[in-house]
Order: C-alpha cells, then sequence, then structure tokens
C-alpha cells in the first residue's frame, strides 16, 4: 500500500534494524507520529500459536489503568432491571428486541456490545453484523454478563478487548493509549498488556510464546522492541514520570 510523505520520511529517522527497549520505542512513536489529530498507540504481539487449534485460542480483555484516551461507546442488550443498571452506568445505547431490531438495520453507532444472558438468544441472529466487526458479545471478554452495570464501567474505564484470531496468524494487536499520553502512561499500559498476554498462555503453546513486539501509532511506522527486554520495571516508570 502507499504511503505518504509523511510516513516515508518518519522511516528515516531512526534505525529500522535495530530493536528498542519499551521506553525507547515509545518516545520513537510520539516523535515519530506523522499526523494532525491525535493518533492511537497500538502495539502487536506476535504469538508463537495457532490460533486455528481449540487449545491455542487467545481472547480476553484487559484493563488498562491509564485508559484509552478514547471515548467509548457501549452499547447494551437488556431488558427490565438490567437495562436500568446499564443506563445508570453510563452506556450509551440500551435496549431489548429494539435494539436488536436497529442493528439488524444497519445501526452500528458503537464500539463495544454487551449483553445479558437471556438476550442473547436474539442477539446471535446478528452474528453476521457484529461478528465481523469484533462486536459479538461473548462470555470470554465479559460482555455477555449479569452484571451489565460493572461491565459497562469497565469498559469506559480503559478494558478492551484482545484476540488472535486464525487471519493474523497468532497476531494479537492492542491499543495503549494516545500519543498526547505521557510515556509515563504508555509504559504502565504496555506493561499491563504483556502482563495478560503472559498470563494467557494456553498450555498447548510449545516453543519461544512471544516471537516479536512492536508499536506504532495509527499513521506511524511500527518500532520493533526487544522481546529479551519486555518487562518494565516500577523504576522506570516513575523516572519517565
Amino acid at each position: 500500500m502507499p504511503r505518504g510523505k509523511k510516513y516515508t520520511d518518519a522511516l528515516k529517522r531512526f534505525d529500522r534494524s535495530q530493536v528498542y527497549s519499551p521506553s525507547e520505542a515509545l518516545d520513537l512513536v510520539k516523535s515519530l507520529a506523522p499526523a494532525k489529530f491525535d493518533e492511537t498507540v497500538e502495539m502487536a504481539v506476535r504469538l508463537g500459536i495457532d490460533p486455528r487449534k481449540a487449545d491455542q485460542v487467545i481472547r480476553g480483555t484487559v484493563a488498562l489503568p491509564a485508559g484509552t484516551g478514547k471515548d467509548v461507546r457501549v452499547a447494551v442488550f437488556a431488558a427490565g432491571p438490567a437495562a436500568e443498571a446499564a443506563r445508570a452506568a453510563g452506556a450509551d445505547i440500551v435496549g431489548a428486541d429494539d435494539l436488536v431490531a436497529q442493528v439488524d438495520g444497519g445501526m452500528m453507532d458503537f464500539d463495544v456490545a454487551i449483553a445479558t444472558p437471556d438476550m442473547m438468544g436474539q442477539v446471535g441472529r446478528l452474528g453476521r453484523k457484529l461478528g465481523p466487526r469484533g462486536l459479538m458479545p461473548n462470555p470470554k471478554t465479559g460482555t455477555v454478563t449479569t452484571d451489565v452495570g460493572k461491565a459497562v464501567s469497565d469498559f469506559k474505564g480503559g478494558r478492551v478487548e484482545y484476540r488472535a484470531d486464525t487471519r493474523s496468524r497468532g497476531v494479537v494487536q492492542v491499543p495503549i493509549g494516545k500519543v498526547s499520553f505521557s510515556r509515563d502512561n504508555l509504559l504502565i499500559n504496555f506493561r499491563a498488556v504483556v502482563d495478560e498476554v503472559n498470563r494467557a498462555k494456553p498450555a498447548a503453546a510449545k516453543g519461544r510464546y512471544i516471537k516479536s513486539v512492536s508499536v506504532s501509532s495509527t499513521m506511524g511506522p511500527g518500532i520493533d522492541l526487544d522481546i529479551n527486554a519486555l518487562r518494565v520495571p516500577d523504576e522506570e516508570i516513575r523516572a519517565s514520570a
């Protein structure tokens, strides 16, 4: 895919053959971000798994301590007291049969979909709408739950989903903040994702589990990290504050 002049210029401003520490890489991402808007910072982790095998599926959620820097729009499929709890927690869209009909008609003005278990019979019929966008509620990600109020608060407060599907060949991509974040906050979120990915390692995974890690901004180049130095100590975060 053709790249713009700003992207090409950014490639010339660092050594692409070198691997960097998390702090160095995030400093580069911030300095190389070419767009005028506040770009998202994302990390990509290539894992030594085969996500086509059921015993090597990686999927879940991770709470980013410093938040995402994004106003997350949450839709909740619920009725009765659960719907009231969702509204009280700040859900943007709440409904039952009416919301199912709206989504079936093409309304997709949300970033996260949550459902109570009793609604999944109807929500399941929206698979062709929600599935390709990664929005289908799933118990593994905490988006099918009886406690919709807590789920709404969690996702509004910085919880994000991650997954490695068959198309990505074992790559997990997770947003960890915005270019405007301090390096300290990006490091805190980076460490949370590394810890979560390690925690989620399938027992069936063999050999090297984390094969590569890179970070980038929305419009900027990827910066490769030294996978032998991914752990960010508390002292380094405090020093960067």
